[in-house]
């Protein structure tokens, strides 16, 4: 009998034990899944009903499985983090976001899904403030990091679903943090931008906290 074999005779085999797989590996290769987010619904439902069920099948790959019902997302969040080429500019973007969205939470600046809207404008603002004076990257480079973000689970841009943030005829989209990123970047990253607007830390020589899974996630 396999892991699922229960799991799926509690659905009467509605739900097959390689769906429960299917929804497993998904969990683990995109770290986090929004029940809002178009092909993730019925994962999500799947962990969010048999959630022991998955902790017991992912503890032993290293991960930790949390399931927010009120926000409706799961993630997977490995117990080490793991040495990878993030770069630099990944780790302060990331960083800069988990700030943002701290921030605008605590004022209750956020939408029904728990996501906050960040303009180019104020994100520039923000980071050069959060980094010590760094520019912000922007056209092609700011897409292809805002990339790593959505693959990471914590951000994405208002374009790619055709939700209902607006925004600006000379702004190409927003930036939607998820809620998910204070699940992927804990407490300890707040205190960590502090490593790069010290006058005593050479940017280039501050090694990337934001660790990447083998499916390409950020820990």
């Amino acid at each position: 009998m396999s892991f699922w074999a229960n799991a799926a005779e509690a659905t009467k085999n509605v739900v097959t034990e390689d769906d429960f797989e299917a929804a497993a590996n998904r969990l683990i290769t995109e770290q986090v899944l929004y029940a809002a987010d178009r092909g993730s619904k019925v994962a999500y439902g799947l962990i969010r009903d048999f959630e022991r069920d998955f902790r017991r099948a992912l503890e032993p790959l290293g991960y930790i499985v949390r399931v927010n019902s009120q926000l409706r997302y799961a993630c997977a969040i490995p117990k080490h983090a793991k040495t990878s080429s993030v770069t630099v500019d990944q780790t302060l973007l990331a960083l800069v976001l988990r700030k943002i969205f701290d921030e605008e939470t605590r004022s209750g600046h956020h939408d029904e899904n728990g996501e906050v809207a960040c303009d180019l404008v104020a994100l520039e603002i923000k980071y050069k403030q959060a980094t010590g004076g760094r520019e912000l990257a922007t056209g092609g480079k700011l897409a292809s990091l805002m990339q790593w973000m959505r693959r990471w689970g914590i951000a994405r841009v208002s374009e790619e679903d055709g939700d209902q943030f607006g925004h600006q005829v000379d702004q190409p989209y927003v930036v939607i943090i998820r809620p998910g990123i204070a699940e992927v970047l804990g407490e300890a990253a707040l205190a960590r931008i502090a490593l790069f607007t010290s006058p005593d830390v050479e940017i280039d020589s501050v090694h990337p906290t934001v660790a990447e899974t083998e499916g390409g996630g950020a820990a």
